[in-house]
């Protein structure tokens, strides 16, 4: 997942902000990680990383993130992202409850 943030109004191109799997993925980049990977594995390279899962920049720990994904091993970096979807958005919506929160995210500003 990735937003891009608000404009603000000058011609430079703003960057985007990566959370949930988009932030993972780019973690994975710069890891010292090859598939097939396990559960373990993959909390040993990156369990510590903090991953942002929503546009606001709230994050979690990866390695609490990966307590909710059921499956144990991984055999590519798309199988790990897929399993992690659905975790991280129940993570987002667990924690992303208030009312002002929820329109704050609607808005382009």
């Amino acid at each position: 997942m990735g937003v891009r943030p608000p404009s603000s109004g000058d011609d430079e191109k703003p960057d985007s902000i990566e959370f949930g799997i988009a932030a993972v993925d780019a973690h994975l980049k710069d890891a010292d990680l090859s598939f097939p990977a396990t559960k373990d594995d993959v909390r040993a390279e990156l369990g510590h990383e903090h991953i942002p899962y929503d546009v606001h920049g709230s994050d979690v720990a990866l390695g609490e993130i990966l307590d909710d994904v059921p499956t144990d091993r991984f055999d590519s970096r798309q199988e790990l992202l897929n399993a992690l979807h659905e975790p991280f958005e129940e993570y987002r919506r667990n924690r992303s409850g208030s009312v002002v929160s929820q329109v704050r995210s609607l808005l382009p500003f």
